[in-house]
């Protein structure tokens, strides 16, 4: 269709608009989504991996990680990402910078906004020359603590740089599109994801109820100072203080700013190639006062120098989950986003504190996995392509909070059944965290004698069993652990570990209802419906008899975010 028969006609993209880095994606004619590679050059302004280069060479005049300073007010900013490059100034209460980037030899000040406005149009004119078409618009990931007020001025420097901005999501929410649009069979699976967005200087998690293909966010968490960067500064110090042992008359490396931005290059260079083998190189000519230097590390020694920072990456995703008042065993799926899941040692901590059942997702664990760097930029692409042809008007209905942020339960949904010993057990039939409205059914065997069947409708409470080993046997009233001096040593690494698993236990009950007379081996049908405005309705009958029993629930009071 065209504009003249009332649709817009868009080239959309969608782009990952990082701190460090940045990355755009389309979506071909099969619905698959692709990178685009940014040629980040033209004339005398460089971006992306071109402008890291400048800040050896030239460090005043090289803007980084400024995406965070967008939209706020100067005084709350913290500068320290910008150290080794352009300095944060105040301009009108605003943030700016203070570069030489004309042939003036006056420094110009540029704001955060402008400095914005310049990147946008370079990556929409990166993907322009790939696509050989105009980029008239864009979905752009953020973080997920992003305030109004920085979305408004990002969406004003994008306006400026002829860029419309169709939808902001958030990134995590993003690596998890781009993984359900490569599994669809997956996306519609009741699940609980944790998606772990590691970036260059900070670090977000998500934790996410999936059902049905709907996102309910549980839970966030955010380390502001925990990155790829924490990691470069680990190798930093061990070749900084090697490169001292080396040359003991020679100045410190990290007190220059050139010897230093060096160091962070090389260091950056050296943790992906750990990532990648099983050993890396630092070479560096001129270091400091003409001293060349050279340095060899394995992966082995660079985990244990950087252990404290690993072990933080987990912690994090822990908190993460503890705020979601979840267990370890709830959790479905850990899927690491951002340039520093590379690392393999991230994912393969946090495979060592979750549960088997737990699938951590990275390149390290999944040879499937896809380039963590790339999440983001295509899920926003295959968003851009779901809403590219409708008008802004739908666009703006359709993602509003009352639309997007859906009412959900907190409680599971279920029914108790009498089983073969005669105790009643709890059997789920709507998950928590679960959208609204919803519909399920199930069918209940009757005892086998038939006879009238009484239905309890209950929440459900998901809880923890943990089964301890039976002790050892007894000999002589010692156990025969002791029978040998050495016998408890050897006999420890055979004990058995208590196991954990996922129970679910009967709650309040909602709402009871009987059906008279099943016959002999008959089923009980039980339908919960779940309306908007989460009410209940419970529908139950004898499967393949007359008539039933129904029953209405009024809605309880809600609680934030229209939890139940």
């Amino acid at each position: 269709m065209s504009e003249e028969e009332g649709i817009p006609s868009r080239t959309a993209i969608g782009i990952s608009f990082g701190n460090s880095y940045s990355s755009i994606a389309y979506t071909t004619g099969e619905g698959k989504a692709e990178v685009i590679a940014n040629e980040e050059g033209e004339g005398e302004e460089f971006n992306g991996t071109q402008a890291k280069a400048q800040l050896v060479r030239n460090p005043k005049n090289t803007v980084a990680y400024f995406r965070d300073f967008l939209g706020k007010d100067f005084k709350s900013i913290d500068p320290t990402p910008c150290h080794a490059s352009a300095h944060p100034i105040e301009h009108s209460s605003t943030v700016a910078f203070s570069i030489h980037d004309t042939d003036s030899e006056s420094p110009s000040t540029v704001t955060v906004a402008q400095i914005t406005t310049r990147h946008l149009k370079r990556l929409a004119s990166s993907a322009s020359d790939f696509l050989g078409k105009p980029v008239t618009a864009a979905v752009i990931t953020l973080p997920t603590d992003f305030s109004d007020a920085q979305k408004s001025a990002l969406s004003d420097a994008a306006k400026e740089a002829g860029v419309e901005v169709l939808q902001f999501i958030h990134e995590p929410v993003a690596a998890l599109l781009a993984y359900d649009a490569r599994n669809p069979e997956t996306a519609t699976k009741d699940r609980i994801v944790v998606i772990a967005d590691l970036g260059g200087i900070r670090s977000d998690v998500v934790v996410v109820a999936s059902r049905g293909g709907m996102y309910s966010v549980l839970a966030t968490a955010h380390d502001y100072d925990l990155g790829g960067s924490s990691l470069d500064e680990v190798l930093i110090e061990h070749a900084a203080k090697e490169f001292l042992k080396k040359n003991k008359s020679a100045k410190d490396p990290r007190e220059n700013e050139r010897s230093l931005a060096k160091l962070k290059l090389e260091a950056e260079a050296a943790k992906k190639a750990l990532s990648l083998g099983a050993s890396a190189n630092f070479s560096i000519e001129s270091l400091v006062d003409g001293i060349d230097f050279s340095l060899a590390i394995n992966r082995t020694r660079f985990e244990i120098l950087a252990s404290k920072v690993f072990a933080s990456f987990t912690r994090l995703v822990e908190s993460a989950v503890q705020k979601a008042d979840l267990d370890p065993l709830a959790i479905d799926e850990i899927i690491l986003s951002g340039g520093s899941s590379h690392t393999p040692k991230i994912a393969k901590g946090l495979q060592s504190h979750f549960p088997e059942s737990c699938a951590v997702i990275a390149p390290a664990t999944e040879s499937t996995a896809i380039n963590p760097s790339e999440l983001a930029a295509r899920g926003a692409a295959i968003q851009a392509s779901l809403i590219a042809e409708f008008e802004r008007e739908d666009i703006e209905q359709s993602t509003h909070p009352m639309v997007t942020v859906t009412p959900h339960l907190s409680s599971a949904i279920g029914v108790l059944c009498s089983s073969k010993s005669g105790e009643e057990v709890f059997q789920p039939l709507i998950e928590p965290e679960t959208p609204v409205p919803i519909r399920r059914t199930a069918q209940i065997p009757a005892p086998k004698e038939g006879g009238d069947v009484l239905v309890k409708l209950c929440e459900g409470v998901r809880e923890v069993k943990v089964t301890k080993p039976a002790p050892k046997s007894k000999t002589n009233g010692a156990t025969v652990a002791d029978a040998g001096s050495d016998s408890e040593d050897e006999g420890s690494d055979d004990e058995e570990e208590e196991t954990r698993e996922k129970v679910w236990k009967a709650g309040s009950v909602i709402a009871e209802a009987g059906v008279k007379g099943v016959k002999k081996g008959g089923k009980v049908e039980v339908q919960v419906n779940v309306s908007v405005d989460l009410s209940v309705t419970l529908v139950v009958r004898e499967v393949g008899g007359k008539g039933g029993v129904r029953g209405d629930i009024e809605k309880p009071e809600t609680v934030e975010n229209g939890r139940v």
